[in-house]
């Protein structure tokens, strides 16, 4: 649209496995129950495909109909955005950047809205970057891809494929897009790894004060260690230069140990595989370990089984048939292992005794689904996180990629006698992985030894329900438990910027506060912002509240 037109659009979103949906007043529009948000105006492109009366425009401001509410993969946040722009290409996004510092106009960055907190949200205005997903450039001889900040995870992979490339890690999923994919600082795990803003060689920041800007670590190189994990505080980020690896297969190795093998063979594990994260599960003596390797062999990849034909999901069907004797059997059988434990939590979401009782049906799950697979790095390295839910995620540091001084396991022991002192209800997992250190001064991870380590601790609360007064409940229940992960004695932690939820009193802000400035050169950050951003148009609410 240009000249400030009023059209109807066709609001398209990419399929992925999570829940997020756009909202009416006038019709509720629902998509799927896994789909989450990307705009892609008036041209389809997979996905699901709903038609809205939606006012999106690309250059001069216009009014969002304030009924429009866009709502996070997870279910947790929403906002109802005066303006929403959407470029077709660089060029446009520039003039909509000017324009805006012109106007004072904010325009908040916003990728697929997969952040647990939604850091890309805003109520005055927001920038969608779904159509600049182009692949730019491939180098097979440099090892690296240059692509637009809006590409996916996902597109990036499907593109490095046929040069026999990939990407040295991911995080949990990959429908991100690539810009906000390294603005918080998203993660794998493996100790010698570091996070994957670290895999940037190269990117394009288009600022408000400073137009488009090229950053490396030899071209405006302050701004390059700042501005890698930027938040989205400093200008959008339009082209990125990912570092590449070569293909490879994995050999992914999933056993059960108690919490005592555990402790005694922590080291050996760690030091022993390219990748590791461990499942802690409340209320049980178990510990889920989950390893990944490079693999020689040729070995054609193994089947994952249907839901039909797993064994391994009995003791969870078992406990759901049990607990709702009416459920349809075809039904049942047709769920996986996050839908049967979604059903169960369903039931009884914040009761303590029925929680325990799930979570000991996911110990037997998992003692079960052990084994070992061998396929591509980029199947095996995301994971299936479930539905809507409450997640919080702490890092801190533990030692060295060689040899943790003991600091992870410390803090999930102490977490885990806090859970059962408080009786908190926690469902399983409580998620542990690893990185080196990034060279990101805003990461959680950031050192200047390349070869420290730093442990990440994630916890969750799922929302297996519609039920508004039942949702509230959860919603206020995990906030006392993110206050218990925060207040486990020992190291300083810092949140991954995605899943920080801001506290809602002033002194709860006023302390958060405090403890960034512990651990991040705020300073230095804000005096960035005021060069980069003057006007402070591409902040929110979120940007505000810890910095401003």
């Amino acid at each position: 649209v240009h000249g400030g037109v009023w059209a109807v659009f066709l609001c398209v979103f990419m399929f992925r496995p999570f829940c997020s949906f756009l909202r009416t007043s006038s019709a509720n529009l629902r998509l799927t129950n896994r789909t989450p948000f990307l705009v892609k105006s008036a041209f389809a492109f997979g996905g699901a495909v709903v038609v809205a009366t939606i006012t999106v425009q690309h250059f001069s401001p216009s009014t969002c109909d304030s009924t429009h509410e866009f709502i996070n993969w997870s279910g947790t946040h929403s906002t109802h955005p005066k303006h929403l722009f959407c470029p077709n290409t660089i060029s446009e996004l520039e003039e909509i950047v000017q324009n805006a510092h012109a106007s004072g106009q904010h325009i908040r960055v916003v990728g697929s809205a997969l952040s647990p907190n939604g850091i890309g949200f805003s109520d005055e205005g927001m920038l969608s970057m779904a159509h600049c997903d182009r692949i730019v450039a491939i180098d097979p001889i440099k090892m690296q891809i240059t692509v637009e900040a809006g590409a996916t995870v996902r597109s990036v992979l499907d593109a490095l494929r046929p040069h026999g490339m990939t990407l040295q890690n991911l995080a949990s999923i990959s429908d991100q897009q690539i810009g906000g994919f390294i603005q918080v600082s998203a993660h794998g795990t493996g100790p010698s790894i570091p996070t994957v803003d670290n895999q940037v060689t190269q990117f394009q920041l288009v600022t408000p004060a400073l137009g488009t800007l090229t950053v490396s670590e030899t071209e405006n190189p302050e701004i390059f260690s700042m501005a890698k994990v930027g938040l989205g505080a400093f200008g959008v980020v339009s082209r990125v230069t990912l570092q590449c690896v070569s293909q490879h297969n994995l050999r992914q190795k999933t056993w059960v140990q108690t919490v005592k093998e555990t402790i005694a063979r922590h080291t050996q594990i760690l030091n022993g595989h390219r990748h590791v994260r461990y499942l802690w599960l409340p209320y049980t003596d178990s510990v889920v370990v989950v390893t990944c390797d490079p693999v020689s062999e040729n070995i054609t990849p193994t089947a994952t089984p249907s839901p039909m034909s797993d064994p391994s999901l009995t003791p969870l069907r078992s406990l759901l048939t049990e607990l709702n004797p009416n459920m349809d059997a075809n039904v049942l059988t047709s769920l996986n292992f996050a839908q049967l434990r979604d059903e169960l939590f369903a039931l009884k979401p914040l009761d303590l005794d029925h929680v325990k009782r799930v979570n000991q049906a996911e110990a037997e799950f998992w003692k079960r689904a052990s084994g070992s697979r061998i396929a591509p790095s980029d199947q095996l390295l995301g994971f299936e996180c479930g539905g809507q839910q409450w997640v919080y995620e702490v890092c801190f540091p533990t030692g060295t990629a060689t040899k943790s001084d003991g600091t992870d396991l410390q803090f999930m022991l102490k977490l885990l006698s806090e859970i059962e002192n408080n009786g908190v209800p926690a469902p399983c997992p409580l998620e542990q992985r690893w990185t080196s250190a990034s060279s990101a001064r805003m990461s959680p991870a950031y050192s200047t030894n390349p070869r420290d380590l730093f442990a990440w601790v994630g916890v969750i609360m799922y929302l297996p329900t519609q039920n508004e007064e039942t949702k509230r409940k959860i919603a206020k229940a995990f906030s006392k438990y993110t206050a218990i992960v925060n207040n486990v004695p020992g190291p300083l932690t810092v949140s991954h910027w995605a899943k920080l939820e801001l506290p809602d009193t002033e002194e709860g802000i006023q302390n958060l506060r405090m403890r960034l400035r512990q651990r991040y050169p705020v300073d230095e950050f804000n005096e960035l912002r005021q060069k980069l951003d003057p006007k402070k148009i591409m902040s929110n609410r979120f940007i505000q509240a810890l910095f401003d």
